[in-house]
């Protein structure tokens, strides 16, 4: 009878019969499904009876009424007589997989000899016999060190077992038991050795959720990397002739954006062909991790370390045999461990980045994808779930990939903890919101562009000042308010396809000595790593001029100026601030500055152009005319919007469109919030 004879299986279940028998001959009122199981246990149990009877043949022992509780000598003959036939043969793979773990032949005897119950049971009674014990079914210290034939009180065999020898080391092998005499303490091998051995190479469960792969997609290198990235060729190569090489390697990368040391690492294990995973995992999965990267001779790397990071570094250097690469943006604190690994810079490159985003969404779509990706500063892990997300945002619309589609999921990427400070705002605006003079114009135009191409130009062509200076972009907006300073800055943002945060000074400035620049410094750290533009609105407060030290609280105002001056430099983000009134900032912050951009007081054909752009959507009445309305009133952009929100409102209540005596009322109640005296009140 076979197993599919038995129908063990529950495929089919519901196809038995009404009136089944019980065990007594009783019947049974039963449901069908019920019947069906019961039939299969029948059949099952004819099974069990046809396979005693086959061993009870030829067993010595199957009339006896201790069977199973002792060992006589007759039932040992038996058993190594029935452990005589052939073994199947062992898979090719197996001895390789045994050589990899480069174990000495004596401990690659103990480790078969520790291991046999678990490929062939009969083995069990075997090791019980000689075990003097027939519930000890698994090999003891003693045991294996007689089946070796090595004396039980040899030293260099006892310490074999020791937990630092190779085979406990490597998490190959485990004594328990430690209650017990040494020589009767049991020996296991893990499952996931055997298992490996055996040609399985799932991970340990342990491990589950903390392994990941490099990247996805992984950036393949062929020792050429468009665009002129010299840097990062010569870094991969000479990481990749150290991660090939032996004795194995630790390597701290100090990454000046998240996520450009995996780039770095990815592209020098491919081209040394070195194996790795990626962990993420606490310190106490690291035994598993090591012997999972001990089998597969992979090379474990680590990135976005823990707050406290000194556990997880000491274990893992803690692997001779192992090379690791730690990725991180913070410096390396020679506190974590006490052997030093081999610290690097990461190189800042963007080549391999665009060469990430063309593999995972292509080229032909229309749009240029390195232009459209050069505000962001994402990993490779990340573009490729920006590029999966892109897809699925252009599935939902029903409509080809786009670069907004492309935007939106590399925004998404960039997580950022910057609304502790700021205030974000998602641009819903472009250039036709801007009513401008084509000066100003121009210069937030090329502020986009510095944004675009400063990698390139402060990084390929090697035209940073030096001294430490970021990358960043900063541009400071100057004019009246209600000139549109803000909304020009949404717009640039919208151009970058970035968010804006706009920073909330309540929650900067500080009373308490110190306390502004920790907040100022977390904004801008986290201004660095992530992609977005961050506007300091009313800037005065925090860039003004410093003053004559006359007291305490003047000097610690100019260390506040001091200390901003210095983290300007250093600042790798787009940052633009705002005044009213150029002359109060500082002139040390403005010789920092990439652009100065001045927002002058509209004139009457640009107030006219505001009045009509702010119109565009609202119903208004045909025969309107509102040339006079931007000769008499001089307001600014921002209070002509509001003068026509005002009117809106008043049509709205009467379920009218918008009429004359409606703009004439906005803009004058515009001028009462001023203290202006209304021109030609009650004769317009």
């Amino acid at each position: 009878m076979t197993v599919e004879e038995i129908g063990v299986g529950f495929g089919d279940v519901g196809a038995g019969e009404e009136g089944a028998t019980g065990v007594d001959g009783v019947a049974l009122t039963t449901e069908p499904e019920a019947d069906a199981f019961l039939a299969r246990l029948g059949r099952l149990r004819e099974r069990v009876a046809l396979l005693v009877a086959e061993r009870s043949a030829t067993d010595p022992t199957a009339g006896d009424p201790l069977r199973g509780l002792y060992l006589s000598g007759e039932a040992v003959e038996y058993l190594l007589l029935r452990s005589s036939e052939p073994a199947p043969p062992v898979r090719d793979s197996a001895p390789d997989r045994l050589a990899a773990l480069r174990l000495t032949d004596l401990d690659t005897a103990l480790l078969l000899i520790a291991l046999a119950p678990d490929l062939d049971r009969s083995f069990e009674p075997l090791y019980g016999y000689l075990n003097d014990d027939v519930g000890r079914r698994r090999a003891t210290v003693g045991l294996t060190l007689d089946l070796c034939g090595i004396p039980a009180h040899d030293a260099e065999g006892r310490a074999r077992f020791h937990p630092t020898a190779p085979l406990s080391a490597l998490g190959l092998l485990t004594v328990e038991e430690p209650e017990r005499p040494f020589l009767s303490r049991s020996l296991r091998v893990p499952d996931r050795i055997l298992a490996h051995l055996l040609g399985d190479d799932t991970p340990d469960a342990a491990l589950a959720g903390h392994l990941h792969p490099l990247t996805t997609p992984r950036v393949p290198y062929d020792g050429q990397d468009p665009g002129g990235d010299d840097e990062f060729t010569h870094f991969v190569d000479r990481l990749a002739v150290l991660l090939a090489g032996e004795p194995p390697l630790a390597v701290y990368l100090r990454e000046r954006h998240e996520g450009d040391g995996l780039v770095c690492v990815a592209a020098a294990l491919d081209a040394a062909r070195v194996p790795a995973v990626r962990f993420s995992g606490p310190v106490e999965r690291v035994p598993e991790l090591l012997r999972e990267a001990r089998l597969g001779g992979r090379t474990v790397v680590v990135n976005g370390l823990p707050d406290q990071p000194g556990a997880l570094v000491r274990a893992l250097m803690a692997a001779t045999d192992v090379s690791v690469v730690f990725a991180g943006v913070r410096p390396y604190d020679p506190l974590w461990c006490e052997s030093d690994p081999l610290i690097l810079e990461a190189p800042q490159q963007r080549a391999a980045a665009v060469r990430a985003w063309t593999e995972a969404v292509g080229e032909d779509h229309g749009f240029d994808v390195r232009a459209t990706v050069a505000p962001y500063h994402l990993g490779a892990d990340r573009i490729a779930r920006a590029a999966r997300a892109a897809r699925g945002l252009a599935g939902f619309d029903g409509t080809p990939l786009t670069a907004a589609h492309l935007r939106l999921a590399a925004r998404q990427q960039s997580a950022s903890g910057l609304e502790q400070h700021a205030r974000r705002i998602q641009p819903a605006v472009d250039w036709r919101d801007l009513v401008l003079p084509d000066r100003s114009l121009t210069q937030l135009h090329e502020l986009a562009l510095r944004a675009r191409h400063r990698d390139r130009v402060l990084g390929d062509w090697r035209l940073s000042a030096g001294g430490g200076r970021g990358r960043g972009v900063l541009g400071l907006f100057a004019g009246e308010s209600g000139t549109g300073k803000t909304l020009s800055a949404e717009v640039v943002a919208a151009e970058l396809g970035l968010d804006l945060y706009v920073v909330q000074l309540s929650s900067v400035v500080d009373k308490y000595i110190g306390e502004t620049e920790k907040n100022l410094e977390r904004i801008f750290t986290e201004a660095d790593r992530t992609d977005a533009v961050l506007l300091f609105d009313e800037a005065d407060a925090v860039f003004g001029k410093r003053s004559e030290v006359k007291d305490s609280h003047d000097r610690y105002a100019n260390m506040e100026s001091a200390y901003l001056l210095q983290r300007l430099e250093s600042f790798d983000g787009i940052a633009l601030l705002t005044t009213n009134l150029r002359a109060n900032i500082d002139e040390a912050f403005t010789r920092r500055l990439d652009l100065v951009v001045d927002f002058p007081f509209p004139d009457p054909a640009q107030r006219l152009a505001l009045w009509r752009h702010g119109l565009t959507h609202v119903p208004s009445a045909p025969d309107l005319e509102l040339a006079p309305l931007a000769m008499e009133f001089e307001l600014a952009g921002g209070s002509i919007r509001s003068a026509v929100v005002t009117a809106a409102y008043l049509a709205a209540g009467r379920g009218d469109t918008v009429g004359a005596a409606d703009l004439l009322e906005g803009a004058r109640r515009e001028y009462r919030k001023a203290g202006r005296l209304v021109p030609g009140e009650g004769t317009w």
